[in-house]
């Protein structure tokens, strides 16, 4: 019999990466067996959004040469039986809610960053055995009571856990320590060192560094001369040095935001203000079922050419409600980017977070006999959608024709997925929450 201790470090951490695969397709598949189980199956929005972009694929797709970003148009030249499934987000979150049930039940230690995957700190699990021990029960719970695979990697830390993680796929459990990096990862091109995008790699290749292992064995101070303070993280990555903790529920609570990819580009002052309201409203809703208040905002803006942005601003006082924010990312907008330029993709994120208890929030003169309509006002929409669902009350500037506008009636409001369902992974559902299939 194995004496547990000996798999858990006297010093350090021990991490899981938990990584659903065709997180999406596997959903499908899961629903409904017969229809898409073993097939070629890919998720995509409708053919006139943006050209019918693919979100994922299934493994059966990939084989088929199919990959995630390929137009729809060019997947079905490649593999005419190719299905095509429209996304389901409300799904996707039923079941995303469930594996991050399975996966909290072994650790508090659980940071999810993603609909379909998240980081567990288990250095204090050791009840449930081996870390691998635990990896295999958690990917056999998630297959044998979701019907869905995931990958596991285990390490001393997240970026080596999230690493080992992609190393088998589907269904894969792979560990990844701390000396087996010069080995496993060194010989990788550069660019697959999570962390690393496109860009950068290509940077890297143009001063001569090709491959992890080269970058692992960069004088720290050329790095820092090409890429600012970047570069010293980028060293020790490609080490497998990371010291980021998992962080629990209450400190991912630091911020509350929303994004969304637009169908098509925007540029006309009607339409990003319709976008702004949607989202200031959204994040609003999740900030006061959250019970806090946020002191700033930052909006977040992307070109058709992939160039981010962000510009964020203190308010003058503590808020939660969904004016305040529009009126604030509007301001944001008007003074940093204007309306003679498209925009691909839009967010706002709700920053400097307290209980909504502890903040006194300041009234002005003139507003502070308003308020109490205001919030009663508030409550009772609030109520309204909790009972009837998100389109039960709109106001008229959410409401648009513009296929471009995010819209509530037969629209999605935002390609991008709230985490408010994974905010209390061990509270029981109602059935009414749970996907068709019978999910605990």
């Amino acid at each position: 019999m194995k004496n547990v201790d000996e798999y858990y470090p006297t010093s350090g951490r021990v991490i899981l990466h938990v990584d659903m695969n065709a997180f999406y397709c596997s959903v499908h598949e899961a629903e409904e067996p017969d229809k898409y189980g073993g097939q070629p199956t890919a998720v995509a929005g409708s053919m006139e959004l943006r050209k019918g972009i693919i979100v994922t694929c299934s493994y059966a797709a990939r084989r088929l040469g199919i990959s995630t970003g390929m137009v729809v148009n060019r997947a079905l030249k490649l593999c005419p039986d190719l299905i095509i499934i429209k996304p389901d987000f409300d799904l996707y979150r039923k079941y995303s809610s469930a594996f991050m049930k399975i996966a909290y039940s072994y650790t508090p230690k659980m940071q999810a960053t993603s609909i379909d995957e998240c980081y567990l700190d288990i250095t204090g699990s050791k009840q449930f055995g081996t870390p691998e021990q635990i990896a295999v029960e958690i990917q056999r719970r998630i297959y044998d009571e979701l019907a869905l695979p995931c990958s596991v990697g285990i390490a001393p830390n997240k970026l080596l856990a999230k690493m080992a993680s992609d190393m088998k796929k589907p269904n894969g459990i792979s560990v990844l320590r701390l000396r087996d990096v010069p080995r496993l990862l060194w010989t990788r091109p550069s660019g697959e060192l999570f962390g690393i995008g496109s860009k950068t790699a290509e940077k890297l290749r143009k001063i001569g560094i090709d491959t992890i292992g080269q970058l692992a064995n960069t004088d720290e101070a050329t790095l820092t001369r090409v890429f600012g303070v970047v570069g010293g993280w980028m060293k020790q990555a490609a080490n497998g040095i990371d010291h980021s903790p998992v962080l629990d529920e209450r400190e991912q609570s630091k911020s509350v935001g929303h994004t969304t990819t637009l169908p098509n580009d925007i540029s006309s002052r009607e339409d990003v203000h319709r976008v702004l309201l949607n989202l200031s409203d959204q994040v609003a809703r999740r900030l006061r079922r959250k019970e806090l208040v946020a002191g700033g905002v930052q909006l977040t803006i992307r070109t058709p050419d992939m160039k981010t942005i962000t510009r964020s601003k203190m308010l003058l006082s503590a808020t939660d409600n969904a004016e305040d924010i529009y009126i604030e990312s509007k301001r944001l907008y008007s003074e940093h980017w204007g309306f003679d330029k498209p925009v691909r993709l839009l967010g706002i994120t709700l920053q400097h977070l307290t209980a909504k208890q502890d903040s006194a929030i300041q009234l002005d003169l003139f507003n502070y006999e308003k308020q109490p309509k205001k919030d009663s006002l508030t409550e009772t929409m609030d109520m309204l959608r909790n009972k009837f669902g998100e389109n039960a009350v709109v106001t008229a500037g959410m409401l648009g024709d513009d296929p471009s506008v995010l819209i509530r009636n037969h629209k999605i409001r935002g390609t991008s997925l709230q985490m408010d369902h994974l905010d209390k992974p061990s509270e029981d559902k109602s059935n009414k929450d749970k996907p068709n299939k019978d999910i605990p």
